[in-house]
């Protein structure tokens, strides 16, 4: 999409100063603005590293899994993180499809608290929304107890982009749901092969060690789903002749 064209449409003109065209963004960035030097600081700095923190909750939550021996729970904590990337993924293709440009474009250098991107780099739909999203997702599937908190996380990264002005409240909405739709498919479809490729990793010298505190008893699990030949008598039920 020409970006000229869907700049001309979002972007108005209003005494005298650009406006984005967004009376939701426009109101943000004035109380953005308007707000103490500390709390512009704390989301400036949330915004750029943020998702630093849902790395450092992939890590414990993969610990976590495998010191409880869980195969699905450490298939999940894997899946977590490549559910992510491949949301990241998706929302660069749409990127380079809509190429929608940056509302801070039509505003003065200092009116919004980060640094406006380089143009190319486009907004919609926001890759920060996006991956704050599959990450709480998949973090919050593969550990219920987080749930509150990388949800909690995941919104104020995507109230952050907004607040610091690189962004219309529609990209990190649209960044929010796509996030959130490809995590949870990847480990709905994916969590099940992968628990037992995980499983089968037990007796593997490396790789065990990885993904299990201590080796899975893998001959009691086969012998459970094994079934008995045909014409012989299952050892496991009592009797005799």
């Amino acid at each position: 999409m020409d970006a000229g064209r869907w700049r001309g449409r979002d972007e108005v003109r209003w005494g005298g100063t650009t406006r984005s065209g967004s009376d939701l963004y426009d109101g943000i960035v004035e109380v953005a603005g308007a707000a103490p030097a500390w709390v512009r600081g704390i989301f400036s700095w949330y915004t750029d590293v943020g998702l630093l923190l849902f790395g450092a909750l992939f890590v414990l939550t993969w610990w976590r899994a495998r010191g409880r021996n869980d195969s699905e729970a450490t298939a999940a904590a894997l899946l977590a993180p490549a559910s992510t990337v491949v949301a990241y993924v998706v929302s660069e293709l749409l990127k380079t499809l809509v190429d929608a440009d940056r509302p801070c474009r039509a505003l003065p250098v200092d009116a919004i608290i980060a640094r406006c991107p380089e143009v190319g780099d486009w907004s919609f739909p926001s890759n920060h929304a996006t991956i704050a999203s599959a990450a709480a997702v998949g973090l919050a599937l593969a550990w219920r107890a987080l749930l509150p908190w990388v949800a909690a996380m995941a919104l104020l990264m995507v109230f952050s982009r907004v607040f610091v002005g690189v962004h219309y409240p529609r990209d990190v909405v649209v960044g929010l749901l796509l996030g959130a739709a490809v995590a949870w498919s990847v480990l709905r479809l994916g969590t099940p092969r992968l628990t037992a490729l995980v499983l089968r990793s037990g007796d593997h010298p490396r790789l065990g060690r990885l993904l299990h505190a201590t080796p899975p008893d893998l001959t009691a699990t086969r012998r459970l789903r094994r079934p008995p030949l045909p014409g012989r008598r299952d050892p496991r039920q009592g009797g005799g002749r």
